[in-house]
Formats: structure tokens, C-alpha cells, sequence
């Protein structure tokens, strides 16, 4: 996608002759996507219609210790909107105490905006507590982003990582694995 977009604008200029710029409240989907439309619409350039919900959730790193990334499948013919109601159900049995030693200072929505655009941002807080946490971040919680993309398809994509340091001890992946499990008794394919 970054090849796409790279050429894009070496061929049009840049963003901003199409009138595609970003505000305090565009997130990077939106952005990507009015500069595909405005880009395949004012030069034909067709491979830009291309981009996808999945698309803009970026892999991790290669070799990362400190970062989960899959995809959640809804069962059978499951609508979008039926895909995020689950979706939102899962979310809200997550415990605000944590679970399996992880989060313990509990989450919140950065960004929800799964029902009009199919996206959401989640900040989880470790409890701050214990000498790790005094040590390396001064006593503060360390937060970890889970952002989640619904595909009109009902499909997720995932993606899990921790904002500081280079391991998180199997944090992201204990916090992805519960979510998953929830939507698997669900019918959900993990």
C-alpha cells in the first residue's frame, strides 16, 4: 500500500491539489481512502480503488516482541453490522480489572467509531505497579493500542501493540487471545 500511495503522489503532486487533507479528527483510513478516490477519479489511476479497511491496519514490525496481529471471521453470512454488534459485546465483557495478570488499570476508547466507520482504537493500562513499572516508567501504567478494522465483509483485522519498549511478556497476545475467545464461543473463526 505504501508503494501505491508513494506513487500516487510522485504522479499527482501531492495531497493536498485534491483537496485530501487531514484534520484533528481524521484517522489514517480516512485519509488514505478520500486520497485513493480523489487520486483514481481526477487520473484514472485504477490500482488506487484498491485499498482496503485491512489494508490500513498496519503489520507489525518484523521480529517484534510487543505486538499481535490477526484476523477474526464472523460465521457464515453475518451482516457488517451484525459483525460489529457482536464485536462491541466482546469488548464490553472485557473486565476493567484486567485479566490473566495483564491490564490491570483498565481500557477505554480512544477512537470508537465501529458503527459509522467500522473502526475502533482501545487504550489498555497495566496497573503501574511493581518494580518494572517504577523503574522504566516511572511508576506510570504502560499502555498498549488495540485497533480493530471491520471489513464490510464482517472480517476484523487486529492489531495489538504496546507503546513503549521492544517485549511486553506476552501482554498483547493474552489480551487479543481473551477477545478471542469470546467471539470463538460465538461461532467466530480465530
Amino acid at each position: 500500500m505504501k508503494l501505491n500511495l508513494v506513487l500516487a503522489m510522485l504522479v499527482c503532486g501531492s495531497s493536498s491539489a485534491y483537496n485530501v487533507s487531514p484534520n484533528v479528527n481524521s484517522n489514517r483510513r480516512e485519509v488514505l481512502s478520500k486520497f485513493a478516490k480523489a487520486t483514481a477519479a481526477s487520473t484514472g489511476l485504477a490500482f488506487l480503488s484498491g485499498v482496503t479497511d485491512a489494508q490500513a491496519l498496519e503489520a507489525c514490525p518484523p521480529k517484534a516482541n510487543n505486538c499481535v496481529r490477526t484476523t477474526w471471521k464472523p460465521p457464515g453470512s453475518t451482516t457488517k453490522e451484525s459483525a460489529i454488534s457482536t464485536l462491541k459485546e466482546v469488548i464490553e465483557s472485557y473486565p476493567q480489572a484486567g485479566q490473566a495478570d495483564v491490564d490491570g488499570g483498565g481500557w477505554a476508547y480512544a477512537v470508537e467509531e465501529l458503527s459509522s466507520g467500522g473502526s475502533a482504537r482501545l487504550e489498555f493500562k497495566s496497573s503501574g505497579k511493581g518494580n518494572f513499572a517504577k523503574f522504566f516508567n516511572g511508576g506510570k501504567p504502560f499502555v498498549d493500542d488495540l485497533n480493530l478494522e471491520v471489513e464490510n465483509s464482517g472480517t476484523v483485522q487486529v492489531r495489538s501493540q504496546s507503546r513503549v519498549g521492544d517485549s511486553d511478556f506476552g501482554v498483547n497476545a493474552k489480551r487479543v487471545n481473551f477477545l478471542a475467545a469470546a467471539l470463538k464461543e460465538k461461532g467466530w473463526a480465530i
